[in-house]
């Protein structure tokens, strides 16, 4: 029996888990956050400065809810919303407006298109996903025109304060638990916060994007430092 390299092994894991859990997973982004995921969208696609009539990739685009905020904040914008997992996308079809986005199946790491094609390059939840952020960012970087914005929403470790205690029994224990009573699946509730975990520092991911090429990097920490959005230009 053949054995999948592990990065390979990561993105069928990463692939499978997400489609598992695509009906579903709005709602725990709303339960989880308490909401506030949409907020941090809006900030996000404010933070991509995409013009009018301007062109905008969403890498890892889910169910399509950053696509369809630059829908509602940029006149004009032409969307594309890519991922690998197609269960995600057919609920993000399924929505109001859907058609006015180009929905596109495609890897993080091999983008289909040529370089200097987009204004901006957005994801959420993204990186801590991959095997290599560094490589992700370069090629997100390539298919940016000249001055455009690569600006990602990402979930970061919990910060060693007063809160941490509590922030700690939210991802272990609150998460996981919620995760299976509404999505039935308790492995991908218990890989999510795990991941989260584990991943860089906003300072380390700052890092990364620097690495890529990316310049006047920057980023804004959110609910209580377990979140942030980085932004960098090509």
């Amino acid at each position: 029996m053949s054995v999948l390299p592990a990065t390979e092994q990561k993105a069928a894991y990463v692939n499978q888990m997400f489609g598992g859990i695509a009906e579903q997973y709005d709602l725990m982004n709303r339960l989880m956050t308490f909401g506030q995921d949409r907020r941090w969208r809006e900030m996000l696609v404010h933070a991509a400065v995409v013009p009018e009539g301007g062109r905008l990739l969403d890498i890892a685009t889910g169910t399509g809810d950053i696509a369809f905020e630059a829908l509602r904040q940029t006149p004009g914008v032409r969307v594309v919303a890519a991922d690998f997992s197609l269960p995600m996308m057919q609920v993000g079809k399924a929505k109001p407006d859907s058609q006015q986005v180009g929905w596109l199946g495609a890897d993080t790491f091999t983008l289909p298109f040529e370089d200097d094609v987009f204004d901006a390059v957005t994801s959420g939840f993204l990186l801590r996903n991959v095997p290599d952020v560094v490589e992700a960012l370069r090629e997100q970087r390539r298919v940016v025109r000249p001055g455009g914005h690569v600006v990602c929403l990402e979930t970061s470790p919990p910060p060693d304060n007063l809160l941490r205690p509590a922030i700690e029994m939210h991802l272990r224990y609150v998460i996981p638990t919620v995760g299976t009573l509404v999505s039935g699946s308790s492995y991908a509730y218990d890989y999510l916060p795990q991941s989260s975990k584990a991943f860089m520092t906003p300072e380390e991911l700052a890092g990364a994007f620097r690495v890529a090429g990316l310049r006047l990097v920057r980023f804004k920490q959110l609910m209580f430092g377990t979140v942030a959005i980085h932004v960098g230009v090509k």
